[in-house]
């Protein structure tokens, strides 16, 4: 039998060879993890190397669990054993544990009141800030929506105004600072309004950036080649973060029949993207830690506080069926109204298609996602080092059969692509003639391509030709 037929739909699970009565803190603390967490399933009766051996008195041992749980969990969570028979006649007991609404959840016994959280395979005690996130997910709150000791009258919101007007061609009055939940009923700024405030207060909401020489931190003579440290709001934060990327990087061009090809070091869609994630679903309670941009001559990282909210470790995920967890929900929504960001949570999936769409891209070169108990970090590779000039001219050279479109050709059609969704992202009520006069490519093929993109219902127009806008779907 084989340990998934055992685990069925559990992406979380501990494995434990007997009861042990005597100790049963050896397996509360992962029911009390499990209840902290997204939930899982413990499994009595199997080894650590998946040998099942099965448990003497299955139905005792059951009693035992159920009695210690309600004991010894406080609040007690909600669990369910059911029994498991193998062909051969050997019993084991799957202990599922829900994750619960009433967090947290503790070990309360022995003369101790723990809580555990999961950390890959593991339940580890839950540290001082993890416990203040515990707490807040068990009043149905969290950091960014509480509210401060700072008053909103004494703060100015011109970034998150300008940005919102840019945006929505509307302007953002003050009463819907409170609907945005940037202030509250009293008067003050929560910590969202708190963070997106022009000064923010929030001091330890800052970035870092720096431009190393080569490709370690000490790479040479000189260490830093270029360095810089932002603070204010985070809509300051992303645009500074994003223009310090883009002075210390390069890109490259060939010139086509009809147009260019794009060759950046790094996609600017998917940096952009993981800039976002950094500032929108970073750990604020990690007080003393920032959001660190570091550019090596291979290879761009951008850390921020804090692993993922549900405790699993992005690595052991598959990217594309990581559901989304808001751990800063208002930042998030506010993000969204300003169109940096989507409410279904596909920012790491949007990273990993802007660096497939490249041009000089390889499957050695996919972003990668690296994620602990207190950090998570975006790496992704200088698409143009290494590479020398012969072997870009080598990539998409061939015809295909029929007089088919090169793959040279349908990847610089691809970047059009690309480049036009994400100018009419920016700015909706752009015409087709100031499209091609900021992009250069001629009227003719421009329009051929917004026409595709209307038939592959990625594009449409709102409205008419005149008075109308675009909408990228």
């Amino acid at each position: 039998m084989d340990i998934t037929d055992l685990i069925g739909e559990a992406t979380e699970y501990d494995k434990k060879q007997a009861l042990e009565e005597k100790k049963p803190k050896s397996w509360c603390k992962s029911v009390s993890a499990f209840a902290n967490g997204i939930g899982g399933t413990l499994i009595f009766g199997i080894t650590n190397d998946d040998q099942i051996v099965g448990l003497a008195d299955a139905e005792h041992d059951a009693e035992i669990i159920s009695e210690q749980i309600k004991t010894r969990l406080e609040p007690i969570p909600e669990f369910h054993i059911s029994f498991l028979e193998t062909e051969d006649g050997k019993k084991l007991i799957l202990l599922n544990v829900s994750g619960g609404e009433e967090t947290p959840y503790y070990y309360a016994a022995d003369g101790v009141m723990e809580a555990f959280v999961r950390l890959g395979n593991e339940s580890v005690k839950a540290d001082a800030t993890e416990l203040k996130r515990l707490v807040l997910r068990g009043k149905n709150s969290s950091f960014d929506s509480l509210s401060t000791t700072y008053q909103a009258s004494d703060f100015s919101f011109s970034k998150l105004k300008e940005r919102y007007k840019s945006w929505t061609g509307e302007s953002l009055d003050e009463k819907e600072l409170l609907s945005f939940a940037l202030v509250d009923a009293k008067g003050m700024l929560t910590n969202a309004g708190a963070l997106l405030a022009d000064d923010s207060p929030i001091r330890w909401s800052r970035i870092f950036c720096t431009r190393w020489n080569g490709l370690t931190k000490g790479g040479g003579v000189t260490d830093a080649l270029d360095d810089a440290e932002y603070s204010g709001s985070l809509i300051t934060l992303l645009n500074e973060g994003a223009a310090f990327i883009k002075r210390n990087t390069h890109t490259k061009w060939r010139k086509t029949a009809d147009s260019r090809i794009d060759m950046p070091d790094y996609c600017e869609r998917s940096y952009f993207e993981a800039l976002v994630n950094s500032l929108v679903h970073r750990d604020y309670l990690v007080n003393g830690s920032e959001v660190h941009i570091d550019i090596f001559d291979d290879r761009l990282r951008i850390y921020s506080p804090g692993g993922m909210p549900d405790g699993t470790l992005v690595q052991e995920r598959i990217i594309d069926a990581i559901p989304s967890t808001r751990r800063n929900p208002v930042l998030a929504d506010v993000f969204q109204r300003l169109g940096y960001m989507e409410r279904k949570g596909s920012g790491l999936t949007k990273i990993i298609e802007s660096y497939k769409n490249a041009y000089n891209y390889s499957e050695d070169k996919k972003p990668q996602f690296e994620s602990s108990r207190v950090e998570f970090t975006v790496t992704l590779i200088n698409l143009n080092y290494g590479v020398s000039e012969r072997d870009k001219l080598k990539v998409g050279a061939k015809t295909g059969a029929n007089g088919a479109k090169t793959d040279a050709k349908m990847i610089e059609e691809k970047q059009i692509e690309e480049r036009l969704l994400d100018y009419l992202r920016e700015n909706p009520n752009l015409t087709q003639t100031e499209l091609a006069n900021m992009t250069g490519i001629p009227r003719r093929t421009l329009q051929r391509i917004m026409k595709e993109l209307v038939k592959d219902n990625r594009l449409q127009r709102i409205g008419s030709t005149r008075s109308g806008y675009w909408q990228v779907l």
